[in-house]
């Protein structure tokens, strides 16, 4: 997890939310959401913690919308990372859907 977020921070990345999911969801640990300024910085983004998380750990993430550049998913197994334009993200909402009532204003930001 600190490696993730360590990349996304490195590479520039706005709003970073990190949220617990642990006994909440099968499907990862954490998720953590964040923004790039432009489609390109969003891609290149999720590109280089991609390889990262590939040179670190040796683990294949599966990566979806890098081509847009929108909004990217990347699965890394126990973490899901989602890179946002700023419009996608406050069009979606994410955080609202996952952290609990006000931990969105509460800190929840790296």
């Amino acid at each position: 997890m600190e490696a993730v977020l360590a990349s996304v921070d490195d590479d520039k990345a706005e709003q970073i939310v990190q949220i617990d999911l642990r006994g909440r969801s099968d499907v990862a640990d954490y998720m953590v959401i964040c923004s790039g300024r432009s489609s390109r910085q969003v891609a290149a983004i999720a590109e280089k913690l991609a390889d990262r998380i590939k040179q670190g750990f040796g683990l294949v993430c599966k990566m979806e919308g890098k081509e847009t550049g929108d909004w990217v998913l990347i699965d890394s197994g126990d973490v899901i990372v989602h890179v946002f334009r700023p419009e996608v993200r406050d069009f979606y909402q994410l955080e609202k859907m996952w952290l609990p009532s006000g931990d969105a204003l509460r800190g929840s930001v790296v």
